[in-house]
């Protein structure tokens, strides 16, 4: 008789709105036996909301090979386990890719619950082309490293998308101009969040804007591919 491994659900939560939540997920969180979340603290905000009493464990960055093992030991148990990140569809720009794929790797089976993405969100609230576009996550911190990312993109015909914190986007946006010359480009914050705000405009005015009005909370930035 063989032995019945549990399956791997990676579960879309939401990117601000917390009603942007699929019934399937809802009902997911609450019939598996385990959550693995990027910050519990922050994904209990989430299951409280829904009165999901089902446990969880952190899986992030530096602790991803350590409690890898101890899920994957869990799913060959025969436990189901959710796999959540701290908002949209787990395992892009976030740990959540190395459970995926070590699950596959010992044939454990991986099914999604597909809901909210903070890239597509942001594509589609740009205005720019969609039907080809390329994600390029967060740039590099350190300055040298994100021109030089940013140069590689300079020929790039498709639309950019990538992420920015707060406190980076001024000195990110200095350095697409610089590079990439003075492009239409579209900044989205606080995406289905209560001050959701669109930017749809050259690079210049867009420093102008928050230079002036100080950048706050998470940031998708669509950038025009060179055409």
């Amino acid at each position: 008789m063989t032995h019945m491994t549990g399956k791997l659900f990676v579960v879309a939560t939401p990117i601000g709105n917390l009603k942007d939540i699929t019934f399937r997920a809802i009902e997911t969180l609450k019939t598996v036996s385990l959550i693995a979340c990027e910050d519990t603290r922050h994904t209990k905000k989430l299951l409280s909301h829904y009165n999901i009493a089902t446990p969880t464990t952190s899986y992030f960055e530096y602790n991803k090979v350590q409690k890898g093992g101890y899920l994957l030991k869990l799913l060959q148990e025969g436990k189901d386990i959710a796999l959540v990140s701290d908002s949209g569809t787990p395992g892009i720009s976030d740990p959540g890719f190395n459970i995926i794929r070590l699950a596959i790797e010992n044939n454990i089976p991986v099914t999604i619950i597909p809901g909210p993405s903070a890239i597509i969100a942001g594509l589609v609230l740009s205005g720019m082309p969609t039907d080809s576009f390329v994600f390029e996550g967060f740039l590099a911190q350190k300055p040298g490293k994100r021109r030089n990312e940013i140069k590689a993109l300079i020929q790039e015909k498709r639309t950019i998308v990538i992420y920015e914190s707060p406190h980076r986007l001024l000195k990110t946006l200095k350095d697409i101009l610089d590079i990439m010359g003075d492009r239409d480009i579209a900044i989205m914050r606080e995406v289905t969040k209560v001050f959701e705000e669109s930017i749809r405009s050259k690079v210049s005015e867009a420093i102008k804007h928050f230079t002036a009005n100080l950048p706050r909370g998470e940031f998708i930035i669509a950038i025009k591919g060179d055409k």
